[in-house]
């Protein structure tokens, strides 16, 4: 008989490809997660992992076996969710991790819409980047995530989440207010090919939107000042440091007086912005709420972020 632990083990391991990081994943020491592996590889007769110079790898038999475990995993989460249904689910607490602008922007209203019509659902916020969330979220650190789009982010497809799309927003070009485009209506990016950059640091999803537009406009750009909060960038680009292009959500409530805030000509970059959950705890009588009023706040945004459609997948 396979122990269900023991397949959470085997999903960390392959998602960190390291024994160590899947233990400090899951709070387990290395030897306690190698234990379970070596007990899951007796249990089912078949190596399941590898370990090289690199880190782990799955077997051909653990890749088949990992297959199994994601269905597995999200019948159990179905399983929990039913049963919170059978015993009311009124009352309990759910733990959310976002960015910072989408705190602002959908998760603080949905708290209060929660706060009226779940007062027995407590949601915890964790501050988290949006590629920090969906890892969370797998480790099961978190119930839900509000995350991004980047590359190498779990697709609509992943039998692993459920995704709800929430919102999309541009971004905007932001110039020192002496710049040489800072009259102009719209700003192609294009235009800004041989300026000096201010931008997220690489693995932050907001610098793959930026490395992005500008490829697409024909050129890489060379980022000289680093940094992940955008009221740094802002700063930088007020002193004349370089040019930006920043989400328009963050920008809200800024001090915007030394710097120029233009559209971009064309199709704006954006980022998409959605939540998640384990693929089967959408059911839950404590997550469900949660995804609607976080979807009801995205369809109450302001002008210029633009709610779009879901992504369920279904069961």
């Amino acid at each position: 008989m396979i122990e269900a632990r023991r397949l959470h083990i085997l999903r960390a391991v392959a998602d960190h490809r390291t024994v160590t990081a899947a233990a400090a994943a899951l709070y387990l020491t290395p030897s306690a997660v190698s234990q379970q592996l070596t007990a899951l590889e007796q249990e089912t007769g078949h190596k399941l992992v590898e370990r090289g110079a690199r880190g782990v790898r799955l077997t051909p038999a653990g890749e088949i076996l990992l297959t199994h475990t994601n269905a597995v995993l999200a019948q159990l989460e179905r399983a929990e969710a039913e049963l919170a249904a059978y015993s009311t689910g009124e009352a309990g607490t759910v733990t959310l991790a976002s960015f910072a602008t989408g705190i602002g922007l959908v998760v603080g209203p949905a708290l209060a819409r929660l706060a009226r019509t779940a007062p027995g659902i407590r949601v915890r916020v964790q501050d988290a980047e949006g590629d920090a969330s969906l890892p969370m979220l797998l480790d099961r650190r978190i119930d839900v995530a509000v995350a991004v789009e980047y590359r190498g982010a779990p697709g609509a497809d992943d039998d692993r989440i459920t995704r709800v799309a929430l919102y999309a927003e541009p971004f905007d070009a932001v110039l020192p207010v002496a710049h040489r485009l800072a009259d102009t209506e719209r700003v192609p990016v294009a235009d800004l090919a041989k300026d000096t950059w201010i931008g997220p640091y690489p693995g932050n999803p907001c610098h793959d939107v930026v490395v992005l537009a500008c490829e697409h406009a024909g050129f890489s750009p060379q980022f000289e000042h680093s940094s992940d909060d955008f009221r740094a960038v802002v700063a930088l680009a007020s002193a004349g440091a370089g040019v930006a292009l920043v989400p328009r959500s963050a920008l809200v409530g800024m001090d915007l007086a030394e710097v120029v805030v233009r559209p971009i000509d064309g199709v704006a970059p954006t980022r998409k912005v959605f939540a998640a959950v384990r693929h089967g705890a959408e059911r839950h009588p404590l997550i469900r709420p949660v995804i609607e009023a976080l979807g009801e706040a995205a369809e109450g945004e302001t002008p210029g972020h633009a709610p779009i459609g879901t992504e369920r997948r279904s069961s």
